[in-house]
């Protein structure tokens, strides 16, 4: 069973074309970067991808499942994801645990009942990766790099096929990023869930990411293995 598997995809808005020709299959044991500057169209394709949005035409296979021929409310418990939107709608009073536990059912808050294992593997979560000492401390206590942390261990906690993350690294300083970084590479090598990195920094991709589509312009500029698309000549032309 592949991944993702997107054939033709287009979106558009109005009359704007913000995604066109989008053909992308990601199989099982890769893990993809998705890389191209501002407006590209990367968050656009990610909404697809995660099954928040249905492109204006082509079609869309996720985990086996093809859209329109499946329930996506379903579908979406098997998908995590760490973005902008879901910071946002994060209470910042919760704690720190009850954040990760909130991901269980992906809802924002705690609204059905858990049990103790539950909290036995967020706090695993955390552990793993090193954020346990801020499990009761208030969200909006903590730092930048130890909200991603915990939004990350809030998606993981459904046993999620993919974890999609949006950006990560945006505004964190440079150690935090390189101890977010540090737990993208255990995640990748954990090998249990299909990680698919958004970002326009190509520095941040690290080397379990063995997988690379560049957008530019919102359509496919590039795709392949990392070592044979991550170059300074590719790099170039992809932001000139």
């Amino acid at each position: 069973m592949d991944i993702l598997e997107l054939i033709n995809n287009i979106f558009q808005r109005n009359s704007v074309q913000i995604l066109r020709d989008i053909n992308w299959n990601i199989k099982k044991g890769e893990h993809w970067a998705l890389i191209g500057p501002n407006g590209s169209g990367k968050t656009t394709l990610l909404r697809i991808v995660s099954g928040n949005l249905w492109p204006s035409s082509g079609k869309v296979k996720v985990l086996g499942h093809e859209f329109g021929k499946t329930d996506l409310r379903e579908l979406r418990k098997k998908i995590g994801l760490v973005s902008s939107y879901v910071a946002e709608n994060i209470s910042q009073n919760d704690k720190s645990i009850d954040i990760v536990l909130s991901g269980k059912h992906s809802s924002f808050g705690i609204y059905e009942l858990l049990t103790d294992d539950d909290g036995k593997t967020a706090e695993r979560l955390l552990e793993f990766l090193g954020t346990n000492h801020v499990k009761d401390k208030h969200f909006k206590t903590i730092s930048q790099g130890e909200k991603q942390k915990v939004l990350i261990a809030r998606a993981l906690i459904s046993n999620p096929l993919i974890l999609i993350l949006d950006e990560p690294c945006s505004g964190l300083d440079i150690v935090s990023r390189k101890n977010l970084l540090s737990a993208v590479s255990k995640i990748c090598k954990e090998g249990k869930t299909t990680v698919v990195y958004c970002t326009h920094h190509f520095e941040e991709i690290v080397p379990e990411i063995n997988h690379v589509i560049m957008i530019k312009d919102g359509t496919v500029f590039m795709k392949g293995k990392s070592e044979e698309i991550l170059n300074k000549g590719n790099i170039e032309k992809l932001f000139s």
